[in-house]
């Protein structure tokens, strides 16, 4: 255990956040997505987990360290509910509450059609599969910067 850290973070998840730079992506999954295929074409090559928590959870603890990027760019993507495009399903809904949170403003997230998403997946930094069951618990975030002290 570390202090400060949520204990949901565990190594392989803190290195991969810690090694991200500035525009990297991160896929988010629920635990319908093809995590282990499409991880395997990422930076990280395999995927990594937070497993028996929440999208909502699971979100928590990775922007409780992960700085999202500016409001100047798109930083939180959420998969569209196929042949709903605006429909938001409630696990989308939490986790905007939380991105709100933590962005200590409201941030919406901008939606992904699902086979956009999945080729933006591949293209990711890493994936991290969550114990989300609910359909449409998938989501892209982009990495910001912390800016130096006094800026």
């Amino acid at each position: 255990m570390l202090k400060n850290i949520h204990p949901a973070l565990n190594a392989d998840v803190l290195h991969a956040l810690r090694s991200m730079g500035h525009g990297d992506t991160l896929v988010v999954s629920d635990t319908n997505f093809p995590s282990d295929s499409v991880a395997r074409q990422t930076v990280v090559g395999r995927p990594l987990s937070i497993a028996n928590l929440s999208a909502r959870d699971a979100i928590r603890a990775i922007l409780s360290v992960l700085p999202l990027d500016t409001p100047l760019q798109n930083s939180a993507g959420r998969m569209e509910v196929m042949g709903a495009p605006g429909e938001i399903p409630t696990v989308q809904s939490e986790v905007q509450a939380e991105i709100d949170r933590a962005e200590g403003r409201h941030s919406p997230m901008y939606g992904i059609e699902r086979f956009a998403f999945y080729d933006l997946a591949k293209k990711a930094y890493c994936v991290i599969s969550t114990g989300e069951t609910r359909f449409y618990g998938c989501f892209l975030f982009t990495k910001g910067v912390i800016p130096p002290a006094g800026v």
